[in-house]
């Protein structure tokens, strides 16, 4: 009966409440969070329906323009939960949390993580920008707090001094990348959702998510393009598959 579906429980609030207040999480912690609601409300716990408990939720999140979104992080291929806002493109909703300038940085970042080669930004090419802002200068040192607060507030993830978009901003910002980068950004030829971290055919610029890469040639002894054939010249990242198989088995 789809009236009763549709009903919010003490559960499916307490789930969102948690959610908000971590903005992501990864599908395992997803799972044993719904189980958890679901006991401490006392109401019946379906271990197989967290996309239909989460549909209920999405149904009355509607009129506020929000929604709970499934991705997919690009570093492991692990599902994600996030709460995303869909009234404001993600500038206007990151415009009344940071100053102008702080923006600006931003935007740069994107910038070069989206020409980049692999999805990643060095922390020098980034703070090069600092002092050349239009709005307002910025200092080195006050560059790198800001860096560091977009790594804290997940719209940003860094390894090694190289920074990438984080999970979490890529879902929130799938659309508004898409069509502001419009020539640049790679959609993935797999799963065919935008494609930051990634690998290129050489021949042809077919895009792939890493976890994507590892999928499609995990059988093949010689790794060839899905698009045009030709050789495919990287490194085939190693697929991480145990804990999965581990709960399969």
């Amino acid at each position: 009966n789809t009236a009763m579906a549709a009903q919010m429980s003490d559960a499916h609030r307490r789930f969102l409440q948690v959610l908000m207040s971590h903005g992501i999480m990864e599908g395992s912690e997803a799972r044993k969070l719904h189980r958890r609601c679901c006991e401490i409300s006392k109401v019946y716990y379906a271990h197989d329906k967290l996309d239909d408990f989460i549909t209920t939720i999405n149904i009355q999140l509607q009129p506020l323009f929000m929604q709970i979104r499934k991705g997919m992080s690009e570093v492991d291929g692990r599902a994600h939960y996030a709460l995303v806002n869909l009234a404001e493109t993600e500038i206007t909703k990151m415009a009344s949390d940071y100053a102008e300038n702080e923006l600006e940085l931003f935007r740069k970042t994107m910038d070069l993580i989206i020409l980049s080669e692999n999805g990643f930004a060095s922390s020098t090419d980034i703070l090069n920008f600092a002092d050349q802002l239009k709005t307002k200068k910025m200092k080195k040192k006050e560059a790198e707090q800001v860096l560091k607060i977009f790594v804290d507030d997940k719209w940003l993830s860094e390894r090694n001094g190289e920074y990438t978009l984080h999970t979490r901003c890529i879902m929130e910002m799938e659309q508004y990348i898409l069509s502001t980068y419009q020539d640049m950004a790679k959609k993935c030829n797999i799963c065919h959702s935008l494609a930051i971290q990634s690998q290129a055919c050489e021949t042809c610029g077919t895009g792939m998510h890493l976890p994507c890469v590892g999928k499609y040639f995990k059988a093949q002894t010689k790794p060839r393009c899905p698009q045009c054939n030709d050789f495919w010249p990287h490194e085939i990242p190693v697929t991480i598959k145990k804990r999965e198989q581990k709960r399969a088995s």
